[in-house]
């Protein structure tokens, strides 16, 4: 089983958790300008690197909060977890 750091509660079990997907990925700051392509790709396109990533992950049996996780995609070794905004 996967251990997962959660910034606020510590360690607990992956069950525990929920992947919320790839993080830095921005809303369209005018939706209504763009067509169903650029729709298509905000929604539906990720990078789906091999490797280092960041993804979003939610506490949700837990303290219910978002955070950010810096994952090897390869090896499923969490390098680091932080709060939302706190990257270096």
């Amino acid at each position: 089983m996967l251990l997962i750091r959660c910034p606020w509660c510590g360690d607990r079990a992956e069950s525990e958790f929920s992947c919320g997907g790839e993080a830095g990925i921005s809303r369209p700051l005018e939706p209504n300008a763009l067509n169903d392509a650029d729709w298509s790709d905000y929604l539906f396109n990720r990078t789906n690197a091999r490797g280092a990533h960041k993804e979003l992950w939610n506490h949700a049996a837990g303290c219910r909060r978002w955070f950010e996780a810096e994952r090897d995609t390869v090896s499923y070794v969490i390098k680091r977890t932080y709060k939302l905004g706190q990257a270096d």
